[in-house]
C-alpha cells in the first residue's frame, strides 16, 4: 500500500474511533466474498436525525481489496469532504456478500457466488 492510501486510510480509521460528532453523518460498509478482501463499499450519507440516505455511493472492485485501493480510498475521502461530513461510523471488516439478495439472487437463498456467507451471522463479528 503507498504512503498516500495508508495515510488516508488511517485518517478515515481515526475518523470511526472519534464516533458521533453531529451531522452529516457517513456510514461505511465494506463487502467480499469471503471475509478476507473486499469487493464492494457502499459509504451513505445521512443529513439530519430520522432522515434518509441523502447520498449512497458503491464502489466495486474486479481485484484488489477496497480497503487498501488508493483511488477508492481518495474517492471516500473527498466524497466525506464535499458533503462537510462530521460524524463517521461503520466498521473495519467485511460485513458480507458484495452481492444484493433480491436483485444478485433470490431472496431468502444463499448468494451462489459466495459459499463464505452461506449460513454465517455477518453482524456477529
Amino acid at each position: 500500500m503507498s504512503l498516500k492510501a495508508q495515510l488516508h486510510r488511517e485518517k478515515l480509521k481515526k475518523r470511526l474511533r472519534q464516533g458521533m460528532r453531529g451531522y452529516p453523518v457517513a456510514t461505511i460498509a465494506y463487502y467480499g466474498p469471503d471475509s478476507l478482501r473486499a469487493t464492494k463499499v457502499v459509504v451513505g450519507i445521512v443529513n439530519a436525525a430520522a432522515g434518509d440516505f441523502g447520498v449512497l455511493e458503491r464502489w466495486i472492485l474486479a481485484s484488489g481489496d477496497a480497503r487498501y485501493d488508493l483511488p477508492t480510498i481518495d474517492a471516500i475521502v473527498q466524497l466525506l469532504a464535499r458533503h462537510d461530513v462530521k460524524s463517521v461510523l461503520g466498521v473495519d471488516r467485511i460485513l458480507g456478500c458484495p452481492h444484493e439478495e433480491g436483485i444478485d439472487y433470490a431472496v431468502g437463498e444463499a448468494c451462489p457466488q459466495c459459499p463464505h456467507w452461506a449460513g454465517r451471522d455477518r453482524f456477529a463479528g
